[in-house]
């Protein structure tokens, strides 16, 4: 059973996808503990799902390592398995990556290597392209560059707006996370052997 620690800075919907498939007892994953940057709206699922929940506010911090110290001591007491960056918007430090990899993940909305950055959505609707897609990854320590362990393509329909293709594209990497987390739980995806090839 792989145990999960959860990073979040908004709704948490990614993070409420793995909550669901984590009460069916045949799912090989749960989440230990839920963290975040800020005071974020999707903290209430922690309080819902009855899971602790933890809070490193940047601004309470000196600097990024300061802050990257912090919230890595929060997240080595729950000894996770996996960590997940859920809708977490905030760039961690070289030394946070680098204890945690490659038990480090991401999803982005993009097929990567397209569109890397805050911005994977808009960047693709600027670029007039009728498909983009959502990757799942392992975090390293360029902008969205690590090993992509599952993508799927989405396509840009006619008349859509930056907000309803990114609703599509989230319902996508939701299906992705559940079934990354899955994999690796299984034996399926080897993150270290992703993370040297």
């Amino acid at each position: 059973m792989l145990s999960l620690v959860v990073l979040i800075s908004g709704g948490g919907t990614n993070l409420r996808s793995l909550l669901d498939a984590a009460e069916d007892a045949e799912y090989p994953a749960r989440i230990v503990a839920i963290g975040s940057d800020r005071d974020a709206e999707g903290l209430a699922n922690a309080e819902a799902f009855g899971i602790p929940s933890f809070v490193v506010p940047f601004s309470s911090f000196a600097d990024r390592d300061a802050w990257g110290a912090e919230l890595l001591r929060e997240i080595a007491t729950w000894t996770p398995d996996l960590v997940i960056l859920s809708g977490f918007m905030r760039l961690l430090p070289p030394g946070v990556v680098d204890a945690l990899a490659p038990r480090l993940i991401n999803t982005h909305p993009a097929y990567l290597p397209e569109f890397p950055g805050a911005h994977g959505v808009r960047d693709a609707m600027a670029a007039g392209v009728t498909q983009t897609g959502a990757s799942v990854i392992v975090v390293d320590n360029g902008v969205d560059s690590g090993p992509i362990i599952s993508q799927r393509r989405v396509p840009v329909l006619p008349g859509d707006t930056e907000h309803r293709l990114h609703d599509r594209i989230k319902l996508v990497e939701r299906e992705l996370l559940v079934q990354a987390v899955l994999d690796i739980a299984n034996g399926t995806v080897n993150l270290e052997e992703l993370s040297h090839t």
